[in-house]
């Protein structure tokens, strides 16, 4: 990412590596963020607080100080297990493989500006492959987070994501871990390219400017550059990949996304917009700063 030839400069393994490590560091740092972009997602317009009439969660502040306080601060990081998990595997996957895919589709003796629509299409390869293998982690992360929609006095579903995934398999069979895989790699696929593809384009077009260097500056301008084009494109299949995965009332994706556009409007496509934007913006950043300089540490 460093560089359209940065692939060559280190193996795969030290890249699977770094990449694993950015994505489990972003993760751990923003899943508050995203532990309350899940519930905005989950909350419909018929879900409301019974007794003020109230939608339940407002903002991203506001939906991070309710789960506080009514469930402890501890249930921001619910789903921490299978989020890492999700991120050795998927994160591991799609950015370790980007830059060897990249060099595939140009050539290994390719030299100058890999063109844009060879990074959006191995970015789409890439994000589809490794959501395919990390599905059940994100499930498993979607199911947890989502246990505080629970009414009061009922048990919690599951323990912990390693008795989530054997309930899940013991009661739905091995195939529920895969709930959801369809718009999963729509949203991951999509996401992916925007984040992969926009953040060297936004990268490249920063350096031209005189007095920008490859710093961490630039780094952080391209992340977030990267994390507005990945909500904003990828937002809609991003709501209907929580509900289908949260909520397991939906026949299908195409149900669910007839049913969230007709009782509640195109809009509710975009719930947890800002908080979407907070977390993936803030993931992105962390992420690639961390992964710049994971790369720069073994390729000397």
């Amino acid at each position: 990412m460093s560089d359209p030839n940065s692939a060559s400069q280190i193996s795969f393994a030290q890249a699977f590596f770094c990449s694993a490590f950015a994505a489990c560091f972003a993760e751990f740092c923003t899943l508050p963020l995203d532990t309350a972009k899940v519930r905005l997602q989950l909350q419909k317009k018929v879900g409301i607080d019974e007794e003020v009439g109230l939608p339940k969660y407002k903002g991203l502040l506001g939906t991070m100080k309710t789960i506080a306080r009514e469930e402890g601060i501890s249930a921001l990081w619910k789903g921490i297990v299978p989020g890492m998990h999700r991120q050795c595997v998927y994160g591991g996957l799609r950015i370790g493989l980007y830059d060897p895919v990249k060099t595939f589709l140009v050539g290994s003796a390719f030299v100058g500006e890999v063109p844009l629509y060879h990074m959006i299409l191995a970015a789409l390869l890439t994000g589809a492959l490794a959501i395919t293998v990390a599905n059940p982690t994100d499930l498993v992360k979607v199911r947890l987070q989502a246990e505080g929609q629970l009414p009061p006095g009922v048990p919690k579903r599951y323990s912990g994501a390693m008795d989530a995934y054997s309930t899940i398999v013991r009661q739905e069979g091995l195939g529920a871990l895969w709930t959801g895989l369809g718009p999963n790699i729509a949203r991951n696929a999509i996401i992916n390219a925007a984040e992969l593809a926009s953040y060297d384009q936004v990268k490249m077009t920063i350096l031209k400017i005189p007095g920008f260097t490859d710093s961490a500056f630039t780094h952080l301008l391209a992340g977030l550059g990267a994390g507005l084009f990945a909500v904003f494109i990828g937002s809609p299949v991003d709501v209907v990949k929580s509900r289908m995965m949260g909520d397991s009332t939906y026949k299908s994706t195409f149900d669910c996304f007839l049913k969230t556009s007709f009782n509640e409007g195109f809009l509710a496509f975009y719930n947890g917009f800002l908080p979407n934007f907070g977390r993936v913006g803030a993931w992105n950043v962390i992420m690639f700063l961390t992964l710049e300089q994971a790369k720069r540490f073994f390729s000397g």
